[in-house]
């Protein structure tokens, strides 16, 4: 009887721990399973099916390889093997699991051998769901390297914003007066082609600058709502001539595709420094192809990069050239990176498409392989108001001219002789004032009317956003037009101007600040 008694009393603590383990196996979080000797699924708990999606029954005796990622396959193997030939307990390690849906998740795994009488007949596992963790590591790395990648922007961006001001405003006077010089030459003299070089020197020049502040992203945009498919229709027989006979251009465009707000030069520039990339990429000829499209992101990490989910408009240039390796494409948007030789390039055209498409609140994307080609996808958000009516290809009218008395607020001598003469060969009155403290006096003297401010944005002593102020406190009528050729954040907000600012950046020439003054001049108040 004692010995029933005993009997009974350990099958009942049988019992009861099989009861316990069995509640900690259905009740657990991670995945518990066992794999038998011959590779199939032995058992496999609910959290398995909270995990990844599928049934207990998709899986059970059948062989676990398929659900393993076929990447991943190879180290399962080996650990596999490890178990059943030499016994092991293999340290942590990782593999990925296909779910229901089609992705893949991340599991954390221990496997510990299971043996009957000395021989290993299976192996007990834990699979522990840490797909969100490594999705938080990703973001974290992706954080660090473009916190590294914004530190050099920022300290090339800093050189460039620094000389770009003076700089600009030496180009302002030798573009301007090369202008004005043409003007009085006939097309045989002989001193014009001479004087054609130095403008075009004084063009390629300011457009370096505008490109080292445009990666940088320090340059001035002044947005407008508009069609992106009208930009690139626009461009169309430009490109085509740009690309030549032997490479064929195919546009793709959306005609549902959502308007956008940015600056259409700006724009401009990236469709056309995207082409030049892929020409370049074939130089035997080719297919070019620019799509559009209207697309969605709802994941805040895309592609590698971590953006903000919303709806942009894309826009993408392919082409079935060269390709590129690992390494480049890691370089791609840096500034000064080129694969091209040297004084062939100066590295400058994807960091400048790189700046404009994130200062516009933007991204870029890059897909190549080699001897695949490359496909460059620019996403800008979309946004819900009018498109406005651009004057893209127009030619400009005859040169405007004016009655109207003018106060000129330039530091920089050369730069306000060159807008002086300028706007006084149009027939404008212009007062000329050195600085803000002069150009206060000059208001307050004045008895007639001052119908527009036309004054630089940085200035020693007082800036012109506070001269326009104080003038407008007594002058309510005054138009202001700022020029500068670097703004501070004084009258520029991350690079873009408050609506309804009338601004002229530098360096420009005689005949766009022609326009320029004559548009702000007639323009309607709002």
């Amino acid at each position: 009887m004692a010995d029933i008694t005993e009997h009974k009393r350990t099958e009942e603590e049988l019992r009861e721990s099989e009861a316990r383990y069995r509640c900690l196996v259905e009740n657990a979080r991670d995945a518990i399973f066992t794999i038998a000797s011959d590779g199939s699924v032995g058992s496999l708990n609910p959290a398995f099916e909270t995990i990844t999606g599928w049934s207990r029954a998709d899986w059970l005796s059948k062989p676990f390889g398929p659900i393993i990622h076929p990447e991943d396959l190879p180290l399962a193997m080996e650990v596999f093997r490890r178990v059943f030939l030499h016994g092991e307990t293999p340290p942590l390690f990782e593999l990925r699991l296909l779910s229901k849906s089609g992705n893949y998740v991340v599991g954390e795994f221990t496997i510990t051998p299971q043996r009957q009488n000395d021989k290993v007949v299976s192996a007990l596992g834990i699979a522990r769901d840490i797909t969100e963790r490594k999705r938080t590591e990703q973001a974290l790395r992706l954080t660090e390297e473009q916190l590294l990648q914004a530190q050099k922007m920022e300290a090339v961006g800093k050189l460039a914003g620094g000389v770009a001001h003076d700089f600009n405003n030496l180009l302002t006077i030798i573009t301007g007066y090369s202008q004005l010089l043409l003007r009085n030459l006939g097309p045989s003299d002989p001193l014009r082609a001479e004087i054609e070089e130095i403008k075009k020197a004084g063009e390629r020049a300011g457009s370096l600058t505008q490109q080292l502040l445009a990666f940088s992203r320090r340059q001035v945009l002044l947005p407008k709502v508009l069609d992106l498919n009208a930009i690139v229709g626009s461009m169309g027989g430009m490109l085509q001539r740009l690309l030549g006979e032997d490479i064929h251009l195919v546009a793709a465009l959306d005609h549902t595709l959502g308007p956008v707000r940015a600056d259409p030069g700006q724009l401009e520039q990236v469709i056309m420094n995207l082409v030049v990339n892929a020409r370049d990429a074939m130089p035997q000829g080719g297919k070019l192809t620019i799509e559009t499209t209207n697309v969605e992101i709802k994941d805040m990490y895309h592609h590698g990069q971590v953006v903000v989910p919303g709806r942009y408009a894309m826009l993408a240039v392919s082409d079935n050239g060269c390709g590129m390796d690992a390494m480049t494409k890691s370089h791609l948007f840096e500034p000064f990176f080129t694969t091209k030789g040297l004084g062939m390039g100066t590295g400058l055209g994807l960091s400048t498409v790189y700046g404009i498409i994130r200062q516009s609140g933007g991204y870029v994307f890059a897909y190549s392989e080699l001897g695949q080609g490359s496909t460059f996808k620019v996403y800008v958000p979309r946004v819900e108001d009018a498109i406005e009516a651009l004057a893209l290809g127009l030619p400009l009218p005859e040169l405007p001219q004016g009655t109207e008395t003018i106060l000129l607020v330039e530091d920089e001598p050369g730069v306000r002789a060159l807008v002086r003469d300028t706007l006084r060969l149009q027939g404008y009155t212009v007062l000329e004032a050195r600085h803000g403290i002069e150009a206060l006096m000059i208001g307050t003297q004045e008895t007639g009317v001052i119908h527009l401010l036309l004054t630089d944005v940085v200035m020693p002593q007082m800036g012109g956003r506070e001269v326009a102020d104080r003038l407008l406190a007594a002058r309510s009528d005054l138009r202001v037009l700022y020029m500068s050729g670097y703004t501070e954040n004084a009258v520029v907000h991350r690079g873009v101007l408050n609506p309804g600012t009338a601004f002229l950046q530098k360096p420009f020439t005689p005949d766009l600040l022609v326009y320029k003054v004559r548009e702000v001049l007639d323009a309607e108040r709002g």
